[in-house]
């Protein structure tokens, strides 16, 4: 292996996607992580300019790999690791689930209308 080539899970790992090499391992395995829609083995060895797909719980991240480092970046120098090429509306979509997650009603507000009820059925839906 030269200076180019890394196995997936350790560049999963390195790139901080994963907070352990374990869990990059157990994603690949699992199917979660996928390089031009097929599902990729943790030992499969990286290149520059691939585009890895990485289910990580709710949200399907999509980025390019830039540079193979040797050893695990700091959180300022990824950007330098990989280009994020997820789009702005999958971010969106999380932030939308994690906001109205929880049944968190005001303090006062009554009961919740049958209108809101569907609301929170459908929320809890779609995290499954």
């Amino acid at each position: 292996m030269n200076d180019e080539e890394l196995r997936l899970d350790k560049w999963l790992w390195c790139a901080r996607l994963f907070k352990t090499r374990t869990l990059a391992s157990d994603a690949c395995k699992s199917g979660k992580v996928k390089i031009n829609d097929i599902s990729m083995k943790p030992s499969h060895t990286i290149k520059t300019d691939e585009v890895i797909e990485v289910h990580l719980g709710q949200l399907h991240k999509t980025v390019q790999v830039k540079s193979i480092p040797k050893n695990r970046v700091s959180p300022k120098l990824v950007p330098e690791v990989y280009t994020d090429l997820t789009p702005a509306e999958e971010y969106e979509r999380i932030e939308f689930m994690r906001a109205y997650k929880s049944e968190y009603r005001d303090k006062g507000s009554g009961r919740p209308t049958k209108k809101d009820r569907r609301m929170m059925d459908k929320l809890k839906n779609a995290e499954q």
